[in-house]
């Protein structure tokens, strides 16, 4: 048991506490959804993985995005970009391989009524080809031209991907109303 010196100089044996806390209830009420975004950028073609949301996805149906998913619990956000990049496109990225190429912060989102948080992961190396493993959920997955990025494109990680492509700013704010 760790112990503790009170006031009178005495020492006072404290209860363990649990090493992984529980978070409490307003704690969790308030989450900011945890979310992961994968560019894959060949640099000797200058091409990027893009995917086109199908009519049955859950929101931007019919727009281009970038591989992107959410955390489940417990899930470090590198292993997040990893699994929905694979689960999406195919593609094998290791997580060491991953650098962090811009951060999202969203005030809201269809599936985050108290917010997001997005990483924006590039990788520049990787195995596999891109395929539609989600067909679901996604009309296509391909290589497209950073010359000719689509304008039908998500707008939080349009700006992410276009602001990645001119070498910055890094983070990016969206639906936060300006303080006075």
């Amino acid at each position: 048991m760790p112990i503790n010196l009170a006031d009178e100089g005495t020492i006072v044996a404290q209860p363990k506490t649990d090493p992984s806390p529980q978070a409490l209830k307003p704690a969790l009420e308030s989450m900011t959804l945890l979310v992961a975004a994968v560019i894959v950028h060949d640099k000797e073609t200058n091409r990027v993985v893009l995917l086109q949301r199908s009519e049955q996805a859950k929101f931007a149906q019919g727009m281009w995005d970038l591989p992107v998913g959410k955390s489940e619990p417990g899930e470090p956000v590198t292993e997040t970009a990893v699994r929905e990049l694979h689960e999406e496109t195919g593609l094998v990225v290791k997580p060491e391989a991953l650098r962090i190429a811009h951060v999202i912060h969203g005030a809201w989102g269809v599936e985050a009524p108290n917010g997001f948080l997005t990483i924006v992961f590039v990788a520049d190396a990787w195995s596999g080809e891109p395929e539609n493993r989600e067909p679901k959920k996604h009309a296509q997955v391909q290589w497209v031209s950073t010359d000719s990025i689509p304008e039908e494109f998500v707008g939080t990680t349009a700006s992410a991907l276009h602001r990645y492509l001119a070498g910055g700013p890094e983070v990016s704010l969206d639906g936060w109303a300006p303080r006075a």
